[in-house]
């Protein structure tokens, strides 16, 4: 795909898993940007469009402007509502 530039100029996002909440959703996300600028693609995040539900205190959960994400623990659990709503518009 690299070669014959077939993703040029395409959109790209990212949803990402991490076991930890602290565990790097957002330098995941950032540290991978740079293979999507070496095929030209367009970065589409969704910043902070998905408005307060970004900002929920009451539950543990992954996501960040840069992309939609889980909190994915031990491996055990599930996507929360909040997660799969955030991932839902990308």
């Amino acid at each position: 795909m690299w070669k014959e530039q077939t993703v040029a100029g395409k959109p790209a996002g990212f949803f990402v898993s991490t076991g930890t909440q602290g565990g790097g959703q957002e330098t995941t996300a950032w540290t991978s940007i740079t293979q999507l600028v070496h095929h030209g693609m367009l970065i589409v995040p969704i910043g902070y469009t998905f408005g307060a539900g970004m900002f929920k205190m009451d539950s543990i959960h992954g996501g960040s402007p840069y992309g939609a994400g889980v909190f994915a623990g031990d491996g055990s659990t599930e996507a929360t509502e909040t997660e799969l709503a955030l991932a839902e518009p990308q």
